[in-house]
């Protein structure tokens, strides 16, 4: 969600800021702003509602020199997205300055006591109690009145809080949001995200729950909130600053889409040996693998629907109970919990909020848990017992593609080592499978180009009141995120149902301004999903169906086709999302919307 950009060096801090704040653009914000500690000693400080080119546009002409600084774009959670709430904010004295990601929880209380002690705080958030508990605690250690501060908060932050009198020192922390510290020479950084410090650094600290990191262009000491020394490693990021950018495409989303047969090779590489499927990090868990009773996936978004693709598959494979479950609502209604469940937590940042708190409960029930995301160092990977890295590369465009596809891939590989502990996967399957999982990569790439039609569809459908998707088995959770595709970006109502269920309600939406979307694979259910589309059909809807290629006689039902390349049933889901993919992001084009930055939208949830 919001981003955070900090740095403290010899150079003017004003541009690197602004530059970090660009690259954080993608996680979706309402507001922006910035606050300098100026040469001169002063604290400046700009913010403006609505988008960065409104903050850029009121420093032109008005920035003065720093060489420290921190910025934001902020995610409303606590107040209206305007001027007054955006951040940083600042205390009575004027002195010190907060930037905050996350929610304070007891923010309240903590508000009233403020305010009986004679604070005065002007906006409706959470955050600007961060800034007067800060005053209070100060004592001429910026932070040891953080750490301070801090212990009396409840909830999920990612903050960092300069003040003036001490220039050229920010400090850091963090609890159950993400915030890394870029090393530098001679200059360092504070960032919610390493995309906003790569073209500067490509060494970075992870910080983890509870640290605070006191940082200068020289020093970084991180402590614990009681103020223990914490060590810390710092990692190499293995991407590079191109890998952030467009190259040519128009958007984040295009790209990124035309980058998922990379990425799926990127995730089978090193996991497909010869004819088997070997994940090696699975290797601490061997031995609880072999006892596990039943298993539990836990997701959110689009990672939910890639888990019951996963859950779908493992319980074939395997015969073991397998379920998805919304991460937001897990601990609400917990199924039985013990040593003998399994938990796999879904999660493309590894920070999503809904999906790390049940993790945690799994784990305080004595569940052995498994993630699967696609970031090194983020919290998800500190509550599981093994991880399953996706290996699809930096993802800018706040809609998921290539880390749904790389998600569903893992988890079919997931699903498959399992069933073979359980000696449930026969070796003849297992290399079927493996030899389709090779010919993937390929295979997306041709997905991609017959694909080329959704263009000139999404012009024809582009003024439908609606969408209808419907799948069966293993396309059910196709037809959702393809639902939830054409939402997020072009702002078109669209349901995405199991086919059977079209009669048992949805049906009274469909007419002819209504298209149907049906995913018509080759399946064992595709003449009950036909007769599902005939329904509709029945009612005047227009039938847009995806389709294998050479399948003739599925495609006659339809009024539209885009077909797809063959592959086992079991991969179809891979293939199945590129066009509606491609179907969503024209649509949104056509419509004029904004594309890798939709409106309401974070693409790290990391708060409740």
């Amino acid at each position: 969600m919001c981003g955070i950009v900090g740095y403290t060096g010899p150079r003017e801090a004003a541009p690197i800021l602004l530059e970090g704040l660009a690259r954080l653009e993608y996680r979706g914000y309402d507001s922006a702003g910035i606050a300098l500690v100026t040469a001169n000693g002063d604290l400046f400080v700009e913010k403006r509602a609505g988008k960065l080119a409104n903050l850029r546009t009121a420093l032109l002409d008005a920035t003065p020199s720093a060489a420290v600084g921190l910025a934001h774009t902020r995610w409303a959670t606590h107040g209206r997205p305007n001027d007054l709430n955006a951040h940083p904010h600042s205390d009575c004295t004027g002195e010190i300055t907060v930037i905050h990601n996350g929610i304070i929880e007891n923010f309240r209380e903590l508000r009233d006591g403020l305010e009986a002690r004679g604070h005065t705080l002007a906006s409706e958030t959470d955050t600007e109690a961060l800034a007067h508990l800060v005053e209070e605690a100060y004592r001429g250690d910026i932070a040891d009145a953080v750490r301070e501060a801090l212990a009396k908060a409840h909830g999920a932050y990612a903050l960092a809080v300069l003040h003036r009198q001490e220039p050229g020192r920010l400090v850091g922390a963090r609890e159950n949001v993400p915030l890394i510290v870029g090393i530098g020479e001679g200059e360092n950084f504070l960032a919610s995200d390493v995309a906003a410090v790569l073209a500067h650094t490509s060494r970075v600290i992870f910080l983890e729950e509870g640290d605070v990191a006191d940082i200068t262009p020289q020093s970084i000491r991180i402590t614990g909130v009681d103020g223990r020394p914490r060590e810390r490693v710092p990692q190499q990021i293995s991407w590079s600053i191109e890998a952030a950018e467009k190259g040519g495409f128009d958007h984040f989303m295009l790209k990124e889409m035309h980058e998922q047969s990379q990425a799926v090779r990127a995730a089978v590489t090193g996991r497909l040996h010869h004819e088997e499927i070997l994940l090696e990090e699975l290797a601490p868990l061997a031995e609880r693998l072999a006892t596990i009773e039943r298993v539990e996936f836990v997701a959110c978004g689009s990672a939910n629907y890639a888990a019951m693709i996963g859950a779908h598959l493992l319980q074939r494979w395997s015969g073991l109970p397998s379920r998805n479950n919304i991460g937001s609502e897990f601990r609400y209604s917990p199924p039985p919990l013990d040593a003998s469940t399994l938990v796999v937590a879904v999660t493309q940042s590894g920070e999503t909020a809904d999906t790390i708190a049940p993790t945690r409960f799994a784990r305080e029930q004595g569940c052995p848990v498994i993630a699967v995301t696609n970031t090194v160092g983020s919290a998800i990977t500190r509550e599981a017992d093994a991880v399953l890295f996706l290996q699809a590369g930096p993802e800018i465009a706040v809609v998921a593609t290539k880390t749904f596809v790389t998600q569903v891939t893992t988890l079919v590989m997931l699903a498959a080592a399992i069933a073979k502990t359980k000696g449930r996967l026969d070796a003849a399957r297992e290399r079927e499978l493996v030899e389709a999982l090779r010919q993937l990569p390929d295979k997306i790439d041709r997905a991609i180009e017959m694909a080329a039609p959704a263009k000139e569809l999404a012009r024809r459908y582009v003024n439908s009141r609606g969408f209808m998707f419907v799948g069966r088995g293993i396309t059910y959770p196709v037809a959702l995120e393809g639902a939830l595709k054409l939402k997020e970006v072009s702002y078109v109502h669209a349901e995405g149902y199991a086919a059977g269920e079209l009669k048992h309600g949805p049906i009274s939406l469909l007419d002819a301004e209504v298209p149907l979307v049906a995913i018509a694979t080759r399946s064992p259910l595709q003449e009950k999903l036909v007769s599902n589309v005939m329904e509709g059909r029945a009612r005047d809807a227009k039938v847009l169906m995806i389709a294998t290629e050479g399948d003739d006689a599925v495609a006659a039902y339809a009024d539209d086709v885009l077909w797809v390349p063959d592959t086992i049933e079991e991969l179809t889901p891979v293939l199945a999302i590129v066009p509606l993919q491609l179907f969503a992001y024209h649509t949104a084009v056509a419509r004029g919307t904004d594309v890798d930055q939709p409106r309401n939208l974070a693409k790290s949830v990391t708060v409740e």
